[in-house]
């Protein structure tokens, strides 16, 4: 079976892949920095529990340190790299701005010149909904502009999206970017949402919702998000000799083997329903602290999936009862509330 690099294995979405691709029988190596941006017990676990599985090597190291990439991929010579190691976050982007410079272009420039040097059949790398920022248009298509950024977060994202194309085009690396759409589910990250609210909730605390919860998120359940990403791994861009072989409503470039591809649910759901979704798996009704919107947020996010499904025949499945049903079970194992 191939070998796979995956950065940020550690994480919330770079575990569930490593574990999926573990038990397809793939190699896979991880690298994580292990920083302290969230619970570092949390990344800690998760890196115990695919140390425990065969085929699976650690490394802990940051992509933004000159040669950790370019060593790691001239030894392991991995036949696909996933490349999910990213400073994440909207709002912490405004506080810490710099860390995103470091972790999200340096790091991720460090990879493109391993790959460079050490060529892969194939680099997958993570970019966010956010990249679509003041867009109107829904459901969001890969094919639409996304210029208009409306947090730094979002400005690193599309920044490496426009690095990697020029790397693809350049040296002919088969590039695929993945935007993803609100990703929750078991051992997800303390930062996001669905984590604060079920947290707040069990201690009887408030939960603040934002824009008076006039918001709605494409959530996207974490198996599902996996989904997709192990279909893309089989379906690398090919460059193309003329323009005119590329299908409407595909985001493959005319000049380079990249493309632009959105995982999501496909199925937007009120930020009000969510947390309904959170109270009726915990019996308990939350205590709610209406607010003004966040500086760099926006009101909606809506993922076109027929580029996905088009490209590996998968469609996201869950609904977001049972997504929400299946990490509340995880939030009380884990934590034993």
């Amino acid at each position: 079976m191939p070998r796979v690099l995956i950065t940020g294995s550690s994480g919330f979405i770079g575990y569930h892949l490593a574990k999926r691709l573990l038990e397809d029988g793939f190699e896979v190596i991880g690298l994580d920095a292990m920083t302290d941006y969230y619970d570092v017990t949390l990344k800690e676990r998760r890196q115990q529990m695919l140390s425990q599985k065969p085929g699976f090597r650690a490394i802990n190291a940051r992509v933004e340190t000159d040669n950790v990439l370019a060593d790691l991929v001239a030894e392991a010579k991995p036949n696909i790299i996933v490349h999910l190691a990213a400073q994440a976050g909207v709002r912490y982007s405004i506080d810490n701005p710099r860390s995103y410079v470091d972790s999200n272009l340096i790091g991720t420039f460090n990879l493109l010149e391993a790959v460079r040097a050490c060529p892969c059949d194939h680099l997958l790398i993570a970019s966010t909904s956010s990249v679509y920022g003041a867009n109107a248009k829904m459901p969001y298509a890969e094919t639409d502009k996304a210029d208009l950024p409306m947090s730094f977060y979002a400005a690193t994202k599309k920044a490496t999206e426009a690095m990697a194309h020029s790397y693809a085009h350049l040296y002919g690396m088969p590039v695929t970017m993945f935007r993803f759409f609100t990703v929750y589910g078991p051992w997800g990250r303390p930062d996001m949402a669905h984590f604060k609210f079920t947290r707040a909730i069990l201690n009887n605390e408030p939960i603040d919702i934002y824009n008076h919860g006039d918001m709605s998120r494409d959530f996207t359940y974490i198996d599902d998000l996996v989904a997709g990403i192990r279909g893309l791994m089989d379906a690398p861009p090919q460059r193309v000799a003329d323009a005119a072989e590329i299908n409407d409503g595909d985001s493959l470039s005319a000049v380079a083997p990249y493309r632009v591809v959105n995982v999501g649910n496909s199925a937007p759901v009120p930020l009000m329903e969510f947390i309904a979704a959170i109270e009726a798996a915990l019996g308990q009704t939350a205590q709610k602290n209406f607010m003004e919107m966040q500086p760099g947020d926006v009101p909606a996010t809506w993922a076109d999936g027929t580029l996905l499904s088009d490209l590996t025949g998968y469609a996201p499945k869950t609904s977001v009862q049972d997504g929400v049903a299946q990490f509340v079970a995880w939030y009380r194992d884990y934590y034993q509330v």
